[in-house]
């Protein structure tokens, strides 16, 4: 089944829901940066909820930044979104992991840790971005998006988000929810929406089990009238270039570049995000120098 998320609102106009499956983007970002099964499941998760709300976003040209940073082993989640399901991500220490916890389940919350804080940034192509952020509360990522977006949005939300890590390393299922409480809510449905989430499995059992976002939505929401307002494809996908490449090289300034002539006599840049390495020879550089 391809990954892709569902957007939709029930009839009355009082609850917003985005449902997403990423078991193959979770996979690929994997395999591209080789991380530990509890560094997959934190970028994984991660990953899920950043192309959920790269979806909120309305114009093409607009871009997500989430940036997480919890002071533990892992370091800083740095993921990039746009609105039409494009997502990019990286973690510092792709390799670290911790043994799992006496539930047995992966120690998300202590490989990232929740001595820091939740970032977020929107570049709507205006002189300055929006930026939101809000303390890290448990490490766990969806617990600290749904603080996140009461805290630093005014907006109550629930978010469920799960990587489940097959024993091959492999990931076995993927994907998550943000349900969004919208402004009049009879209390009534707010008590059904908790007892349905109360009594509904995590997320990635029930990708596992096969159920698309549809049906999720249906197990989570099944007593409102919901109606699906998008449809969106999601990939991991890095949008790196040589040109851009060339463009981190004029940044850098002169004498950066001029080093790299003098000391190695070439130079190589790696994207981040896709570990795609790009070369750049003497005249090349050279070349780049005297554009500046």
């Amino acid at each position: 089944m391809k990954d892709y998320l569902i957007r939709a609102i029930d009839k009355k106009g009082n609850i917003r829901v985005f449902v997403a499956s990423t078991t193959n983007m979770v996979e690929k970002a994997r395999k591209t940066h080789n991380t530990s099964p509890t560094a997959t499941a934190a970028l994984g998760r991660t990953l899920t909820v950043a192309s959920m709300m790269g979806a909120m976003m309305k114009n093409p040209k607009d871009k997500l930044t989430l940036r997480i940073n919890g002071g533990g082993p892992l370091g800083t989640i740095l993921v990039v979104a746009d609105n039409h399901g494009r997502v990019k991500g990286y973690v510092d220490h792709p390799y670290a992991d911790l043994p799992s916890r006496k539930d047995g389940k992966l120690d998300v919350g202590g490989l990232v840790g929740n001595q820091g804080s939740v970032t977020v940034i929107i570049d709507y192509g205006l002189k300055e971005p929006y930026i939101g952020q809000a303390n890290l509360v448990t490490g766990e990522i969806a617990e600290d998006l749904a603080t996140y977006y009461a805290i630093s949005e005014q907006q109550p939300s629930a978010v469920g988000l799960g990587v489940l890590v097959d024993k091959d390393i492999s990931v076995k299922a993927a994907g998550g929810y943000i349900i969004q409480l919208l402004p009049n809510i009879p209390e009534e449905d707010i008590d059904k929406i908790e007892n349905a989430l109360y009594k509904t499995e995590p997320v990635s059992t029930l990708i596992d089990m096969g159920l698309t976002p549809e049906e999720i939505m249906e197990k989570l929401l099944g007593e409102f009238e919901m109606e699906v307002l998008d449809k969106i494809e999601i990939d991991f996908q890095c949008d790196c270039s040589r040109e851009r490449i060339e463009g981190v090289l004029i940044s850098l300034g002169k004498e950066e570049i001029r080093a790299m002539i003098e000391e190695d006599g070439q130079g190589e840049v790696v994207c981040h995000f896709c570990n795609t390495k790009y070369n750049f020879s003497k005249e090349e550089l050279e070349e780049i120098l005297s554009r500046i």
